[in-house]
């Protein structure tokens, strides 16, 4: 019997007929390649992928000829890795350049002392 203690609960079940249990896989077909992928549970239930409980993920087979790739999530690199945030911080710091540069300061006409409205005071000379 397979473990549910470490599944996920998100309200999403089992995409097989009769199956009831909480879905912790998701797989999708892509059938220009002849490849099924298995990874980790979508974040949102998309109309062309099917969820499946950690039970028929296991049991999964796919059509002879066909290509399957499973994608198992790896603990330690779940999430971005120094290069990508050094990249990120990289970019953030390139566009805050270039914002500063573009501010300048707006530059009033000599003779115009101020405005108000569309009226303005000219200093008579």
């Amino acid at each position: 019997m397979v473990s549910t203690r470490n599944l996920q609960r998100t309200g999403r079940t089992c995409s097989r007929a009769s199956c009831r249990s909480s879905a912790s896989k998701t797989l999708t077909y892509i059938y220009a390649d002849s490849t099924a992928v298995l990874g980790p549970l979508a974040t949102f239930a998309e109309p062309h992928a099917y969820d499946l409980c950690l039970q028929h993920s296991l049991t999964l087979t796919v059509p002879n000829g066909w290509n399957f790739i499973k994608q198992e999530p790896q603990g330690e690199s779940a999430g971005p890795s120094d290069d990508d945030l050094m990249a990120i911080a990289d970019a953030v710091r390139e566009v805050a350049q270039s914002y500063s540069e573009q501010r300048v300061a707006p530059q009033s006409s000599p003779t115009e002392l101020g405005r108000r409205g569309h009226l303005r005071a000219l200093p008579t000379n």
